[in-house]
């Protein structure tokens, strides 16, 4: 299908907006208006995630280590402020190669190369959903392996997803390991996000919103808190992936890990843990 020039112009006014929300409330206009387009929206994603990993974080961490202190995890198994310290710094150097990930998305939707659609109302809210679902399930599979294959092919897991592993017990655990990876590792676990772009008519706004939600659902499996929500893949499962290093791949539920038998429930006795 041949995509007008009218139209792909909706996207690059859509993410002229967005680099109007972000850096033109935080920047003066001559530090980024005469940047070329891909690099303004590579500023705005490094400065819009840099302060939702980093507000968020701290906002999560008061909450449950001070505020809430021994209510939900208790004292023993809070992280010291030099281990979060350290997972900040690894967040933060890989951060640029994360904001890489969107930035690409971005320049592929406003060429055309993608079946994004720019409003909802071109499809309708049924068709919307149905492809927000098959979008969901795609990106549920396609994370749940990659992230199975960084621990199944050995270099990957040696050069790669080693780093985010270093965090394998509760008291290391805290809602800033939630982006502390290698950058190619943080990069291979969202592509997913971006491979379905090409395959399923996907919203370009709810894209983008499901990238940054990203930072604030990986902070979330990482606090050690167990939400016990079904079919949701909360932080006690994903805490017993740190530990055994081969269960609970999975990213928002616990339907891959179930279907392809690599699932544990944090509630099962210690015992039937053993292999």
């Amino acid at each position: 299908m041949v995509i007008s020039e009218e139209y792909l112009h909706r996207f690059v006014e859509e993410t002229d907006w967005y680099n109007g929300i972000v850096l033109g409330n935080l920047l003066p206009d001559g530090a980024w208006k005469g940047l070329p387009r891909p690099l303004q929206s590579w500023v705005r994603n490094y400065v819009g995630g840099t302060i939702l990993y980093l507000v968020s974080g701290l906002l999560w961490c008061f909450y449950i280590y001070y505020l809430k202190r021994n209510v939900y995890v208790p004292k023993d198994a809070i992280p010291s402020r030099k281990a979060m310290f350290l997972q900040i710094v690894v967040a933060m150097k890989a951060m640029p190669c994360y904001c890489a990930l969107p930035t690409l998305s971005e320049y592929m939707v406003e060429s055309g190369w993608t079946r994004c659609f720019s409003s909802i109302s071109e499809v309708g809210w049924l068709a919307y959903i149905t492809y927000l679902i098959i979008y969901l399930v795609f990106c549920e599979f396609g994370i749940y392996w990659m992230h199975r294959e960084l621990h199944d092919i050995k270099p990957l897991y040696k050069h790669l997803h080693a780093t985010h592993h270093i965090y394998n017990k509760q008291n290391t655990l805290s809602p800033f390991a939630g982006l502390a990876f290698h950058p190619l590792d943080g990069i291979l676990q969202a592509s997913p996000h971006v491979m379905a772009l090409f395959l399923i008519p996907t919203h370009f706004m709810t894209h983008i919103l499901l990238l940054f939600w990203e930072a604030i659902w990986t902070a979330n499996i990482h606090d050690c808190i167990h939400a016990k929500v079904w079919p949701v893949m909360g932080a006690g499962y994903h805490t017993i992936h740190h530990t055994t290093y081969r269960h609970n791949y999975g990213h928002y539920t616990i339907w891959m890990d179930w279907m392809f038998g690599s699932l544990r429930d944090p509630e099962e006795p210690l015992m039937s843990k053993a292999e």
